[in-house]
């Protein structure tokens, strides 16, 4: 009886054995192998305008009992979406004049052919890029972002002004046109 207990211990050691002294045939490996890959510090995307439409549609801008420009002239900001760097960023807004495009002679006495404002792009830097088209230089159009990120930009413009004074009327054309670039880069 003494033994009994001790064959019935050893029969699951045996099965295990014999289990593991099977083999298939003879075995290989290498490794690990190594995976790299990288993801570039430089790439900026400036996302896409929230109502997809690329047009500041200011209006009527004068007051049409004096024809002067009118003092209260704003347009509703767009909106880029999307907008993502994974580095540190630049961020810088550049503007041009609204001009008269089919009155291109020089414009009387008392008229201006242009209308001077402000575009501001703002969301993305601590401090807002901001550039003047009257202004003789513009140090706030470029600004920096200290780390990466992902978010929007708010394009908006402001102080609109006749150019060359506010005692000037626009003079009167169906189309007055100017342009907005805002540039995302990786800051260098």
């Amino acid at each position: 009886m003494r033994r009994s207990p001790f064959l019935i211990a050893l029969a699951p050691l045996a099965i295990a054995g014999a289990a593991s002294a099977q083999t298939y045939g003879p075995s290989d490996s290498v490794g690990p192998i190594q995976i790299t890959a990288t993801v570039p510090d430089n790439i900026c995307t400036i996302g896409d305008l929230s109502d997809g439409d690329n047009l500041f549609d200011v209006g009527v801008m004068i007051d049409t009992t004096t024809g002067l420009l009118l003092p209260s002239l704003s347009a509703p900001p767009k909106v880029l979406t999307g907008t993502q760097c994974g580095a540190p960023s630049q961020l810088t807004i550049a503007a041009t004049q609204m001009t008269a495009q089919a009155f291109t002679n020089a414009a009387p006495t008392g008229f201006s052919r242009a209308v001077d404002y402000t575009a501001t792009a703002s969301g993305w830097t601590p401090v807002d890029a901001s550039y003047s088209t009257g202004a003789a230089a513009n140090a706030g159009a470029s600004q920096t972002r200290d780390s990466g990120g992902s978010g929007q930009i708010t394009i908006s413009l402001s102080n609109f002004a006749t150019s060359g004074g506010p005692s000037l009327r626009p003079v009167a054309d169906d189309t007055y046109q100017g342009a907005i670039v805002v540039t995302l880069a990786a800051a260098s």
